[in-house]
């Protein structure tokens, strides 16, 4: 059974840094990890966290005027 997170990836470092210093003011399970090759080659960190809060994350984002590159799904298998 395969399982699911998103990732988010920004066009630069300060973009994610900033990102993380905004999660951190939320109640939202962020991860910050390598950004998958297989996604990007841009900024070397991205955001791992549930799929099921991507509109949080995508508003959040919005308000902070936090630039990102896209929401991708990533799949594993269990």
């Amino acid at each position: 059974m395969a399982t699911e997170d998103c990732v988010i990836i920004f066009p630069n470092i300060t973009y994610a840094m900033k990102f993380e210093r905004k999660i951190k003011e939320t109640n939202i399970s962020v991860k910050m990890i390598p950004v998958p090759r297989s996604i990007s080659s841009s900024c070397g960190v991205c955001g791992k966290f549930d799929c099921a809060n991507e509109t949080e994350i995508e508003k959040l984002c919005q308000e902070a005027d936090v630039r990102h590159d896209g929401i991708y799904r990533v799949y594993k298998e269990k």
